[in-house]
């Protein structure tokens, strides 16, 4: 038996310790809370009408989306099903708030007025986006051009109220006719009044555009940058943070492993992506 090296006896059980600290932090970082980990179901409330985040396939029925796609990924990571719970859009929050649901993963913004009851791992990059029809690009060449016209957005998202304020900055705050901003039952709608004529232009999320286009060629254009940028987040009661830490554990694992970038590259949404998950808008150490 040769004899051993004390000093490599000591790095030897310091290497050991660390090891053991480190694997028994990353497995508290995903630690489930007992109730999710004994019945191995979470409910995830989604609203079905926003491609492609999420929607439901015109063919199957089934939902598809990019959100499925990851919520389904983070599920097996935590070894858990994700029962989806179709919903309407004003009733996501009010279902987290009243436990029917155990967190939302819908392409929700996380916006400060939300973060009042909710906690939000921003998991991609969004942004108020204005868009108008492809024929109409010899007049409507630039933003400021929409002052005074009509615009047109679904009025159960953030962006009749980004709309609003951009106009009163832009517009109003100019000299010129304030924007008219007109609610829309969807995202869907707000493009039917556009081909109609009802409408000048359309808003809707910078990260759900690049699809529309897809599906309608040379129908739509993009006009400016996105004008009010907020993340996507996944939304969990405040009194639930072992469920989001453990979600957030299972995301940071996805963005190692490559699974993300997979998902991203699938619905084409690379330049939505982000790097690093944050909380409630704030970067984590």
């Amino acid at each position: 038996m040769n004899k051993l090296n004390p000093m490599r006896a000591v790095s030897s059980l310091m290497a050991l310790c660390l090891s053991t600290f480190l694997f028994a932090s990353g497995a508290h970082a995903q630690a489930l809370p007992d109730a999710f980990a004994k019945s191995k179901v979470i409910k995830v409330a989604v609203n079905s009408i926003y491609p492609p985040m999420e929607y439901k396939d015109p063919e199957s029925g089934d939902l598809v989306g990019f959100d499925i796609d990851l919520g389904n990924a983070i599920a097996k990571q935590l070894g858990v099903k994700f029962d989806w719970q179709e919903s309407a859009f004003e009733q996501l929050l009010p279902s987290l708030a009243t436990g029917r649901v155990d967190m939302i993963l819908s392409g929700l913004s996380d916006v400060p007025g939300r973060r009042d009851t909710a906690d939000f791992l921003d998991y991609l990059n969004s942004g108020a986006q204005f868009y108008i029809l492809a024929s109409r690009a010899h007049e409507i060449k630039q933003a400021p051009d929409l002052c005074g016209k009509p615009v047109g957005t679904s009025r159960s998202t953030s962006f009749p109220a980004d709309t609003a304020a951009w106009s009163a900055k832009n517009c109003e705050g100019a000299g010129k006719g304030a924007i008219t901003v007109a609610g829309t039952e969807d995202t869907a709608s707000a493009r039917m009044q556009l081909k109609q004529g009802r409408i000048a232009a359309g808003v809707q999320g910078s990260e759900t555009l690049p699809y529309a286009m897809k599906l309608e060629p040379n129908t739509y254009k993009p006009i400016g940058e996105p004008f009010a940028t907020s993340p996507e987040g996944i939304a969990f009661a405040k009194s639930n943070p072992k469920l989001r830490d453990a979600v957030l554990g299972a995301l940071n694992t996805l963005i190692a492993n490559g699974t993300y970038a997979a998902i991203v590259a699938k619905w084409s949404l690379q330049s939505s992506a982000v790097t690093k998950v944050t909380l409630n808008g704030t970067a984590l150490h």
